[in-house]
């Protein structure tokens, strides 16, 4: 088992506000679903990984990829929109949306391990987990806008464990996007579980779990 566990932010921690950053949508008229979002950021995350794994080059393009497809399904064609909805979803503010439970879930595992985050965001990812009420679970808040280095890089991860004071093979990092997070992390030395909310790998075969009481009982915090 391990010492230390690092959380990604997006999409395990804290979800997008979907009010918010669609509301350039909703003025037209157009509504996607809960369960076309879902979908799209399934497919989204395989078309992302296999870019990823074959560039190399940082995240920059999951939400571009992510609205591309959206407003082509919706039948809206409008680049300028795809722009406006993408730069929305990179602002840390907007991803304020907390799923009830996190922060009880969070003290319980904080009783047994030393835990930390290491999130690609915009310099401010404290603010927004301060304002989401869940800032002091961590003993260290590691944000690439911050660092100047973005996972799947290395340096962010080992700013993290020198921050925490954590050897690698005695860590885990848990995070939702297998290229930047799962590759990164086990590439750093560390273990790695997929947060996968939205169910893009499970049929992976990797380790991962779809909820922080999921993650509980596999780290025997009950």
């Amino acid at each position: 088992m391990p010492k230390a566990i690092f959380f990604d932010v997006g999409n395990t921690l804290l979800f997008p506000n979907r009010e918010r950053i669609l509301a350039p949508l909703r003025s037209k008229g157009v509504f996607p679903s809960a369960e076309q979002l879902a979908r799209l950021e399934r497919r989204t995350k395989k078309e992302f990984d296999h870019m990823l794994e074959t560039t190399g080059h940082a995240d920059h393009s999951f939400w571009y990829i992510f609205y591309t497809h959206l407003l082509e399904e919706l039948g809206v064609q409008d680049d300028g929109l795809r722009d406006n909805l993408v730069e929305a979803t990179r602002l840390s503010a907007n991803w304020d949306s907390i799923r009830p439970g996190t922060c009880e879930a969070l003290e319980q595992i904080g009783k047994r391990y030393r835990i930390g985050v290491i999130s690609n965001s915009d310099g401010k990812v404290s603010d927004t987990l301060r304002v989401c009420g869940i800032a002091d679970c961590f003993l260290s808040i590691i944000d690439s806008g911050v660092i100047g280095h973005e996972k799947p890089h290395s340096a962010i991860f080992q700013a993290a464990l020198r921050e925490l004071r954590a050897r690698p093979e005695e860590s885990l990092y848990v995070g939702d996007v297998y290229s930047v997070d799962y590759v990164g992390a086990t590439r750093a030395g560390m273990e790695a579980m997929l947060f996968d909310v939205a169910g893009a790998y499970r049929e992976s075969g990797l380790p991962r779990v779809e909820s922080l009481d999921e993650l509980k009982m596999h780290l025997h915090c009950y």
